[in-house]
């Protein structure tokens, strides 16, 4: 599988021939331009978030998910669970590649508590946000990180010199999650490459500079 951040909660997975885009953005709300990129899958975390209406640069016809429940898009089980918080909606998204599981929590709430059970099995990697208006402290997401146990973490939603947007401004540096999780010195790649053989035993936080293309000046 190949992960790639574009800025914000801005993901694209790809695995087997799949393509899943979570949480595109809007080039107006966060002055981010995502580069056409065709989909199978789309999820959308949040509709009352301004930073994950970008779908007019996705190509291919894909299956848009917005809500909770259990869906399969070309042998991908998808599962979204709502998380809303203080009236504010939410849904995380697991998404199954073949036994290969990546959750994406986008503004998360409060994840319930069959989120750390058997209802997702093995959670592998996780997109974990860091920062912003919705967003609960971070020794809360670092309970809910140790709740689903995943091998991998990868912090999202926080500021970045290469992000310039009003929204960015709202945004904290990583710094602090990292003190949080006890981690001093993560690996930073452009992509991260990875199968089920290949995962750490031990839970390990991955820092993804923001795609090229996604970037303003």
């Amino acid at each position: 599988m190949d992960i790639n951040w574009y800025g914000f909660s801005c993901f694209r997975l790809r695995e087997r021939g799949v393509t899943a885009i979570c949480d595109p953005l809007s080039r107006k709300a966060t002055g981010i331009q995502l580069p056409r990129v065709r989909a199978d899958i789309v999820t959308i975390s949040s509709s009352s978030s301004a930073h994950v209406q970008g779908t007019d640069a996705i190509t291919g016809k894909p299956k848009i998910l917005r809500g909770p429940g259990d869906f399969e898009v070309r042998q991908v089980l998808v599962t979204g669970m709502p998380t809303s918080r203080n009236g504010m909606r939410n849904v995380a998204f697991f998404l199954d590649f073949d036994g290969l599981t990546v959750g994406h929590l986008g503004e998360l709430g409060q994840v319930p508590a069959s989120a750390g059970g058997e209802e997702l099995g093995d959670v592998d990697v996780l997109l974990a946000p860091v920062s912003g208006p919705h967003i609960p402290d971070v020794s809360r997401i670092a309970e809910v990180i140790s709740q689903l146990d995943p091998r991998i973490v990868v912090p999202m939603q926080y500021s970045d010199e290469g992000l310039r947007s009003e929204q960015s401004e709202s945004l904290e540096p990583v710094d602090r999650f990292l003190k949080e999780l006890g981690i001093s010195d993560p690996e930073v790649t452009d992509t991260l490459k990875l199968s089920k053989s290949s995962l750490p035993e031990e839970t390990q936080v991955v820092l993804l500079r923001p795609t090229g293309a996604a970037r303003t000046g």
